[in-house]
């Protein structure tokens, strides 16, 4: 199982860029998995709800499961977020999990940038981009960089990405 993050600053565009080439790395035949990381105390159920009133009761862990999908929710009570490594443990085995944040993480990554954000790039600083999804150029010396839509030359990228080491 391979991991590829996509960092960038909020309003970026990349969970419309994941959403935007799961598709393409669907058909080439890959399994793919995605995390993505908040910093904000997201709702992942409805209050009142039995798997709500399993959590608010204080569960560790709450499973929830219906003929459809399913979905465990954990609550960390006051203990710290686990690192990128848990979290992949976690999952079923597939071909390849695309993280949304964990910026900081070490693991090969593309930047998604975007000149409206006026804020600066990641890839100067972060050796772990190996490409740059963005609507300008880079300065200076960077990695190969791909239009925001160029969904075609990112699968590409990332199907090759796949064979490396």
């Amino acid at each position: 199982m391979k991991a590829l993050g996509f960092a960038g600053y909020s309003g970026s565009g990349k969970t419309t860029l994941i959403e935007r080439l799961l598709p393409a790395l669907l058909a080439a035949g890959l399994r793919v998995s995605t995390i993505k990381q908040s910093h904000h105390d997201v709702a992942v159920d409805v209050p009142g709800k039995d798997s709500w009133r399993h959590r608010a009761a204080g569960a560790q862990e709450t499973l929830l499961t219906s003929p459809y999908r399913w979905q465990l929710v954990g609550e960390l009570r006051g203990a710290p977020e686990p690192d990128l490594a848990a979290h992949l443990a976690r999952l079923a085995p597939c071909d390849l999990v695309l993280v949304e944040g964990f910026r900081h993480a070490d693991l090969d990554k593309i930047e998604v940038w975007r000149a409206a954000n006026g804020q600066p790039w990641l890839h100067p600083e972060d050796a772990r981009c190996v490409a740059l999804a963005a609507d300008a150029q880079a300065p200076g010396a960077a990695p190969p960089r791909f239009g925001l839509d160029d969904l075609e030359g990112l699968s590409a990228f990332i199907l090759d990405w796949m064979k490396r080491p």
